[in-house]
């Protein structure tokens, strides 16, 4: 009988169940059984003596087969793919045989903190060849090298079968996702499918596509409501078949029904009589500049390759260029819109179907440039023939691929367009990758001839704080370059050599807007009153030294939210409390004395740290983050309050705890405080307020109140909790709205919470800084804003034409309507009519 095989583990880190692995296709072994490890240092190891079977492009994963036969997948982190192999060394190569322990693939741990969708590392038994798992270590720290799985020969395996043949299946499946089978759940049938042997096809209206091709399900065109038939061929077909369909019937996060979406108005094809261009909004706001005109040159490819060989590594080569082009800028990138972009076109390139028709034109002997061309434009095709002018819009995005893809092959440098600072850039056509490339600041404006209001780039333009139209037709070829154009994205115009008179309005326009914005940073040191005379208190938000100088030049009367987070946040190891009292003490130099409100480290959910790991989670935002973690480390809690509780002068700053949600969290924290002002013998109460982020916090805010000795609300949060919208999330993101009525009553009873033991009551989430919301917050209650300190001297411009009655009637009548649009209307109403 076999001798058991043990494996050890291949990281340092924390050992957990392949069950607990924030992803389908490894928690429910859709791979294989096996383990993962949340890893701790940045070097992968042979877990026994092996063969290297295959490294992974990306090198992210490498397979291993061992002398019984057993075949292991070792994947660090989740998603890692898309970094396209940046921040990976591989050092092994496919065929070379390891002894245990040997280095496989190093790995640099932030980079993968940045940018995987989880740390958790894989190690999974493809293929047991008649080993079983008699043993597992689990839930504990370990060691490179500390046994982890032991495997013990049983009966023979079965030979596999093939993809081709076996057993059959097919079932209907209707889509329930709100904007049909679009490139995000797409990408994920695809990442399924890649878990099973058996080929699965989808087939719709006489169309079929593999369920391993995010671009050919896509390009099927399902929408809302539709019946797709899925068929499956292969060892695991009925397996394959049950979890897509599960996988597509559970939503997807994306289960509503979809609001009807307008139709763009047709606009004309050359200006009318006032030279005015009508298209659609794609992102508001007003500018006047010097027309700009981006033209795409045309790229020749030839036809005929030279030779299949030649040309398949051509192609390989490119491809894998763009892969790390746009891994890279995802790395770079720090807005999420952006990195969604980025993360789309990126599963769009790695479709099989896409490469797997361009393979068949080499073979053919076409040419890498043509074949390439060739297959994207039949997708292309097959996108704009569908109804639904989302999947149309996403036409772009494989325009885009293409031609990054032959610049690549053509030797073109593909040069940056250059533009006159303060530009309206008129375009055709605009591909997101030419926008992200366009610099920071330089256009005033964007108008477009195609294109639609949900395309890439005019979520882009929404993002970058552009003025946008698309869909303004042919008749945008009639402006000449260097001609005043006056883009007003607000009513969907562009108006080309306008006369003196709208010139005139427009800048008038403009300046008035200018003028406010001045006269409210002449005036941002003095207090914020209301008519009465009754302060409202403008603090900041910080989150670092920098920050807090700014804010004490722009006005701010304190910080009502110092997040501590920047201390902790892209390093090796925890910070030590001297450093920590280090950086405390400068900020509250930095505000000269003024009121400083220290909230303790919320880390977890969308902000992970490397060297805390932890087990990981299907849902972080509702898992171990905020106090949950402090609480359960609580040497890390100790060192914060000792290092606040040292800045000087001695208990000085009051301190916030994050993510709150019943009484005893806070009677906890009040303890270890306790017992850290002991030690250090400060002397007096030292101020504790709850941060009200969930709606547990905000419905029993009179039982917090007890105890607290401040409430301060962060409407992020508590709007993502009260809406049950993840605001990270690139379609629901803009529906994320604090002054939806739900999330108004909640902040309501906050403050009569707070009242009822004459406690300030504070906000210091997004709304706070929210022109349309300020005079709402003051009506329900709220007695201090914390806002970014860019926003600090508008707030208190605004606030000094407000009175405390006209603020509760408002306030009354925001709570009685049905919708945050609804309440937006009435504010914008009360703001234009003076009151």
């Amino acid at each position: 009988m076999a001798a058991d095989l043990v494996l050890l583990s291949p990281l340092d880190g924390w050992a957990s169940s392949l069950a607990d692995v924030p992803d389908p296709v490894f928690a429910q072994a859709m791979l294989g059984d096996g383990i993962a490890v949340d890893p701790t240092t940045g070097m992968l190891r042979a877990p026994c003596d092996a063969v290297v079977s295959s490294v992974h492009a990306a090198r992210h994963a490498l397979g291993l087969r061992t002398a019984a036969g057993v075949e292991i997948l070792l994947h660090i982190g989740l998603e890692t793919v898309a970094l396209g192999g940046d921040g990976f060394e591989a050092h092994v190569v496919a065929g070379q045989a390891v002894r245990a322990g040997d280095p496989l693939i190093g790995f640099d741990l932030d980079r993968l903190a940045r940018g995987a969708a989880s740390l958790a590392s894989p190690m999974v038994i493809t293929d047991a060849a008649g080993f079983t798992i008699i043993g597992r270590h689990v839930d504990r720290l370990v060691s490179a090298g500390d046994p982890l799985l032991t495997l013990r020969a049983g009966a023979t395996a079965e030979a596999p079968a093939s993809a081709s043949a076996g057993p059959s299946a097919q079932r209907s499946v209707v889509v329930p996702l709100a904007h049909g089978l679009h490139a995000r759940p797409a990408a994920r049938i695809a990442q399924c499918a890649a878990g099973y042997r058996a080929e699965v096809t989808f087939a719709w209206a006489g169309r079929e596509a593999s369920a391993r091709s995010p671009i050919g399900l896509m390009a099927l065109g399902l929408g809302h409501g539709d019946t797709a038939t899925l068929s499956a061929t292969g060892p695991d077909a009925e397996d394959a078949l049950t979890a897509i369909a599960a996988l597509i019937e559970g939503g997807m996060g994306e289960a509503r029904t979809p609001a009807p979406a307008a139709a763009p108005k047709p606009p004309p094809a050359a200006p009318t009589a006032d030279g005015l261009l009508r298209g659609v909004t794609a992102a508001p706001g007003l500018a006047i500049g010097v027309a700009a005109r981006l033209v795409r040159p045309e790229l020749t490819v030839i036809e005929a390759g030279r030779g299949v060989g030649h040309e398949r590594a051509a192609l390989a080569a490119a491809l894998a260029e763009v892969t790390q082009q746009i891994a890279q800028g995802m790395a770079r990138e720090q807005d999420p819109t952006r990195r969604a972009i980025l993360g789309a076109h990126a599963a769009f390139l790695d479709d099989p179907t896409l490469s797997g028709e361009a393979e068949r034109l080499i073979a053919e002997g076409k040419s890498a440039g043509y074949a390439w061309r060739a297959a994207v434009g039949g997708f292309v095709d097959a996108l704009r023939s569908l109804a639904d002018r989302r999947m149309a819009e996403r036409v772009d995005d494989l325009i885009d691929l293409e031609r990054r893809v032959l610049l690549v092959l053509t030797g073109d440098a593909g040069a940056d367009p250059e533009l006159p600072a303060g530009a309206i850039l008129l375009a055709d056509e605009l591909l997101p990758s030419q926008l992200m490339a366009i610099p920071s600041g330089r256009l005033a404006g964007l108008c477009v001839g195609g294109g639609g209001p949900t395309s890439h780039v005019a979520i882009l333009a929404a993002a970058m704080g552009i003025p946008a139209v698309v869909a303004v037709g042919p008749g945008l070829n009639s402006i000449p370059e260097g001609a005043t154009v006056i883009l007003d994205a607000d009513a969907a115009t562009l108006q080309a050599a306008p006369g003196a008179p709208a010139l005139e309005a427009a800048q008038g326009r403009l300046a008035a807007r200018a003028a406010r914005r001045e006269a409210a940073r002449a005036a941002s040191r003095d207090p914020a009153k209301l008519a009465d005379g009754s302060r409202v208190p403008v603090l900041a938000n910080l989150g670092s030294l920098a920050e807090a100088e700014t804010a004490a030049a722009g006005g701010a009367e304190g910080s009502g939210l110092l997040r501590t987070e920047f201390l902790f946040l892209d390093r090796e190891t925890a910070p030590d409390e001297d450093e920590q009292a280090r950086q405390y003490q400068a900020i509250a130099d930095a505000l000269g004395g003024k009121p400083l409100v220290i909230r303790l480290l919320d880390i977890g959910g969308d902000k992970p740290v490397a060297y805390l790991p932890n087990t990981p989670e299907d849902n972080p935002a509702l898992g171990v983050r905020g106090v949950r973690l402090l609480l359960r480390r609580p040497q890390l809690l100790r060192a914060q309050l000792r290092a606040i509780l040292r800045v000087e002068p001695r208990g000085r700053c009051s301190i916030m705890v994050p993510m709150v949600s019943r009484l005893s969290e806070l009677r906890a924290v009040r303890a270890a405080l306790e017992e850290a002002r002991r030690e250090l013998g400060v002397e007096g109460r030292v101020d504790l307020g709850v941060m009200i982020e969930t709606p547990a916090a905000a419905m029993t805010a009179d039982q917090l109140a007890q105890e607290a000795d401040f409430l301060s609300i962060g409407t992020n949060d508590l709007t993502q909790y009260a809406l049950a919208m993840d605001r990270g999330h690139p379609e629901l993101a803009a529906e994320v709205d604090g002054l939806d009525p739900a999330v108004l009553r909640l902040i309501r009873r906050t403050c009569e919470g707070g009242a009822s033991q004459a406690l300030p009551t504070s906000v210091c989430g997004g709304l706070a800084g929210d022109p349309a919301a300020i005079p709402i917050l003051i009506g329900l209650g709220v007695s201090k804003l914390s806002m970014a300190p860019a926003a600090i001297p508008e707030a208190k411009a605004l606030i000094r034409t407000l009175s405390s009655e006209a603020c509760r009637r408002l306030a009354e009548a925001a709570l009685a309507e049905t919708s945050a649009e609804a309440v937006r209307a009435l504010s914008d109403a009360f703001l234009n009519g003076g009151a």
